[in-house]
């Protein structure tokens, strides 16, 4: 599914379509042993001339079932990468998948910042009304993250040797949040309401590891 000229403006970053000045970051994310196994891969096998040629090709050549996005920063670094995939038009439902590659852009915001952009875009902008995703089952910070932007848990899951937790969130669920969230920001002035803390509540603890299968790009 082609994204045209698409720019999605979130607080902290832009979603934006790919383009083939990413191939080189995306390579070296691609091939990080680390960032491979929080994505419950192997890294990357193959030449960055065989790798341009075939990022290419997908430009080219865009799946009508995947929507691949590049995660710039504000200042236009591009820091990673998202996609919604898997699109299933009969049951309005997609997987999601994130991954912010750039370390200097860890721990600050970044990975929760551009899920809710994206899952703005397709509450707002698609016909989707579930988006699931599958975390690995250790990777408590990033379900503590997921959960923080929207997802619930809906089970353990054991695919490809590996245990994961599929989370989900759903259209009418997200509208609802964003009722409240919006009824909260128009409290008058000295009204406050008081939330609980998740204990890794730190800038950035949502997605800034790639904490979603389905690495985009």
């Amino acid at each position: 599914m082609e994204t045209g000229n698409l720019r999605i403006e979130g607080r902290l970053t832009v979603l934006r379509p790919k383009r083939p000045a990413d191939a080189e970051a995306d390579y070296a994310w691609r091939i990080d042993p680390e960032l491979a196994a929080l994505d419950a891969t192997s890294p990357l096998r193959m030449s960055l001339r065989e790798y341009v040629r075939y990022f290419r090709d997908e430009l080219e050549y865009p799946s009508p079932w995947s929507v691949r996005f590049a995660i710039d920063a504000g200042d236009g670094t591009h820091i990673g990468n998202c996609m919604y995939y898997d699109i299933n038009d009969d049951e309005r439902q997609a997987e999601v998948g994130i991954m912010i590659g750039d370390r200097r852009y860890w721990d600050r915001g970044y990975g929760s910042d551009a899920l809710r952009t994206l899952l703005r875009h397709i509450f707002t902008g698609t016909p989707l009304e579930r988006v699931y995703l599958h975390t690995l089952d250790y990777n408590v910070r990033a379900q503590r993250a997921f959960r923080r932007v929207g997802f619930h848990d809906v089970g353990p899951v054991r695919r490809d040797g590996h245990n994961f937790l599929l989370m989900e969130v759903r259209r009418d669920e997200w509208l609802a949040q964003q009722e409240m969230d919006a009824a909260g920001a128009q409290r008058p002035a000295g009204v406050t309401r008081t939330m609980a803390r998740p204990a890794d509540d730190r800038p950035g603890a949502a997605g800034a590891r790639n904490p979603a299968r389905g690495q985009a790009g």
